[in-house]
């Protein structure tokens, strides 16, 4: 049973609002979210405006509002004497927590005592030299079916066969590249008959600017496209508003199965070449972008006959 509360992340308030222009019930929104339908009922109440919910907005609303609770702060400066002195000693932090805890005196969890310890590191302490194990503190997160999953999606199990047989133009595989430190993102495409590819910088993973990209990247292809297959990344969850502005229909592959888009993987691998892995994205401009996507549709490939994706995707364009 999900707990009664729990705070939202921005990709689940996009979810929400997929949901909500779905006409779905809340419950039937926190089923799939994981979440109790208390806190979907609490969040499209309090967040929405006066077009109703929307997600930017119901993030900044919630980033405000939480911005302006008043804060009680345990980690004191009499609390970071009392760690930096144990810590000395050769205490671990749970050690600590659990002895000054029995003796009524207040004391923080060890996750923010190796969060104090980071930080002193950082401005050239040496607490982190007593602790005995000094690997970097990560930590733990749920699990990835605890996140719930995209509101609507259609399983990759009921796109028609015809996509497979690879005979008609128009069937689009989606992804994204993610620069370093996820710093500038990549919207990739790529046509499985043609091997055409299609590219778009955007600034980050979110789905509203994912999908802008992906309509301004298919909107002059559209009298020829049939579906788009996604990943199940998150930044795809306006897939029902691309299938309005394109009438394309959307089918998702399963989780940990990248061979049912293989085509759109290996293209990301081409773009590597030119953009290898470990390099921030957030400086790429639409020029270097452009010169990119032209060097791959127009470079021959053994699979087409040593023809180019252009003159593939050209050529089955004047045929329909």
């Amino acid at each position: 049973m999900p707990k009664t509360y729990t705070r939202l992340t921005e990709d689940e308030r996009y979810q929400i609002y997929e949901g909500v222009t779905e006409k779905r019930s809340h419950r039937e929104i926190a089923l799939l979210l994981n979440k109790h339908h208390s806190t979907i009922s609490r969040e499209v109440v309090r967040n929405k405006g006066l077009r109703g919910y929307r997600p930017k907005q119901a993030q900044e609303k919630a980033k405000q509002r939480n911005e302006d609770k008043p804060k009680y702060k345990k980690l004191t400066p009499d609390v970071e004497s009392l760690i930096a002195k144990n810590i000395k000693s050769e205490w671990s932090p749970d050690q600590i927590k659990g002895r000054l805890k029995s003796q009524g005196l207040p004391m923080v969890c060890a996750t923010t005592m190796y969060g104090f310890i980071q930080q002193n590191k950082a401005l050239g302490g040496d607490l982190y030299k007593h602790l005995r194990h000094r690997k970097t503190y990560k930590k733990r997160t749920g699990s990835a079916e605890a996140r719930g999953q995209i509101i609507g999606r259609v399983s990759i199990d009921e796109r028609p066969s015809i996509v497979d047989d690879k005979s008609r133009l128009g069937d689009w595989e989606a992804d994204t590249v993610i620069g370093k430190g996820h710093k500038g993102v990549l919207v990739t495409l790529a046509e499985r008959v043609s091997k055409k590819t299609l590219i778009a910088h955007v600034p980050s993973k979110h789905a509203e600017v994912v999908k802008d990209a992906i309509i301004r990247l298919l909107k002059p292809e559209k009298a020829y496209l049939h579906t788009i297959t996604f990943d199940n990344g998150k930044e795809f969850a306006y897939h029902a508003k691309l299938k309005e502005a394109l009438g394309a229909d959307n089918y998702f592959a399963h989780p940990y199965s990248s061979w049912e888009r293989g085509l759109n993987e290996n293209h990301n691998g081409l773009i590597r070449q030119y953009l290898p892995k470990g390099m921030a994205l957030d400086k790429i401009t639409a020029k270097e972008i452009r010169v990119i996507q032209n060097k791959l549709n127009n470079r021959p490939r053994k699979l087409l006959g040593y023809q180019t994706p252009n003159e593939v995707y050209d050529a089955m364009r004047l045929a329909s």
